[in-house]
């Protein structure tokens, strides 16, 4: 059974890896000498030059680092470094959740200590490079300090509980820790509204005007009780332009960067006020939640029969199961399944986006602002006019933009 379950996780690693270095190579060789028509006033030559460029750059990055990444992974697989760290977590204390603390704190530390180089290469060159960083180093150092305390403090609020049900309750532990972190997932909206986004960027109320005045009349019209209209401080970090939409209930928010603001006309950020209003109405954000609680009770079933196997530890050298490095090595087993659950909830998102966007059509009956609106955004963030089909089916969370303007121009 180690065997298989050997071959299963090596296949699985591999397989990722090709896919993500072959998708990405032929996305990367996907642009076209000229701009595309429709673009032409959006892009000239030095800025659709740039694009391409910006494209390739992040690729190059993106395909070394999963080459690194893969490497590593490979290496703690094979070198038994998991042994010696679960040998360490138990030695310094005999106590099953402290251990696996422990056991998650080093690994966490670890993976950050790799991942911090290609961080700072990313904000720090190739985005300084195109014009779109503007994160300082005290931005950068403030943000990773306040993510290691919301890790720790979110991280623990879940692992303690879990790992205490699964010791405690043996088979029965996995469908009381699906409640617990089913739970969570509900909290997390409000908690992300109020206490999380606040501590990275700053929310002010969208200021009494034309544009207001135009999205209060929009929501009225549709029927959508506004809970908060607020403008974000994304220029702080990035030049990217961007809308999101979170939270339940009062906790509803609608955020638009204060970099859209500086860009855009009023019906067209009342266009992507409408596509976020249509990802409501639609229950985009209620069922993208209970697809990501039904998908992990199901892993959590699975993970139940496989947690005690000594035969899935004894492939990363590990001598004594636990529910900790059960977690953790299962996670690495059950890779073939995200692999075909992502590209299925990818697909899922791209229909909610044509969705939304057919909604905003719908109730805004301007169609041009809604364009205009997806061509300045792909414009001023650089984005690949031209993508691979198979880098679309694999990871594609938005439709290519050409394809939402087809879309939006046939409804």
């Amino acid at each position: 059974m180690e065997q298989t379950y050997y071959l299963i996780i090596m296949g699985a690693l591999l397989v990722e890896y090709a896919l993500s270095t072959i998708s990405s190579t032929l996305n990367m060789n996907s642009i076209t000498e000229k701009i595309p028509d429709g673009f032409q006033e959006y892009y000239d030559e030095e800025k659709y030059s740039s694009s391409q460029a910006y494209l390739r750059d992040k690729t190059r990055f993106g395909l070394f680092s999963g080459t690194f990444g893969l490497c590593v992974t490979l290496f703690v697989i094979h070198t038994g470094v998991f042994g010696i760290l679960d040998d360490f977590s138990r030695e310094y204390s005999n106590h099953s959740i402290t251990a696996g603390l422990i056991f998650f704190g080093i690994l966490f530390i670890f993976n950050d200590i790799i991942n911090i180089p290609f961080s700072i290469y990313s904000t720090f060159v190739i985005e300084e490079k195109y014009g779109f960083n503007k994160t300082t180093w005290k931005t950068f150092l403030s943000d990773k300090i306040k993510g290691y305390g919301l890790t720790i403090v979110l991280g623990s609020m879940v692992i303690i509980p879990v790992l205490h049900f699964f010791d405690a309750y043996g088979a029965n532990g996995w469908w009381i820790a699906w409640a617990l972190i089913t739970g969570f997932m509900i909290a997390i909206q409000p908690l992300f509204v109020h206490v999380i986004a606040p501590m990275f960027n700053k929310f002010e109320p969208l200021g009494e005007g034309e544009l207001r005045s135009s999205i209060e009349e929009f929501a009225s019209k549709v029927d959508f009780p506004i809970g908060r209209i607020d403008v974000m401080d994304g220029s702080r970090r990035s030049a990217h332009s961007n809308a999101y939409f979170s939270g339940f209930g009062k906790s509803r928010r609608i955020a638009l960067f204060d970099t859209l603001l500086e860009k855009h006309s009023t019906d067209e950020i009342v266009s992507v006020v409408a596509h976020e209003v249509g990802h409501y109405k639609k229950k985009h954000v209620i069922s993208g939640t209970i697809l990501g609680i039904l998908e992990t009770g199901l892993m959590l079933f699975i993970f139940n029969y496989f947690m005690r196997d000594q035969a899935l530890f004894d492939v990363f050298g590990v001598g004594e199961v636990s529910v900790y490095g059960g977690l953790v090595f299962f996670g690495m087993l059950y890779s073939p399944i995200s692999l075909i659950s992502s590209i299925f909830t990818t697909a899922l998102s791209r229909r909610n986006e044509f969705e939304a966007d057919a909604y905003a059509l719908e109730t805004t009956e301007k169609p041009e602002p809604l364009i205009s609106m997806l061509k300045g955004l792909a414009a001023s963030n650089l984005s690949h006019l031209t993508p691979h089909p198979l880098m679309v089916f694999l990871s594609y969370s938005h439709p290519p933009v050409s394809e939402r303007i087809a879309a939006v121009r046939e409804t």
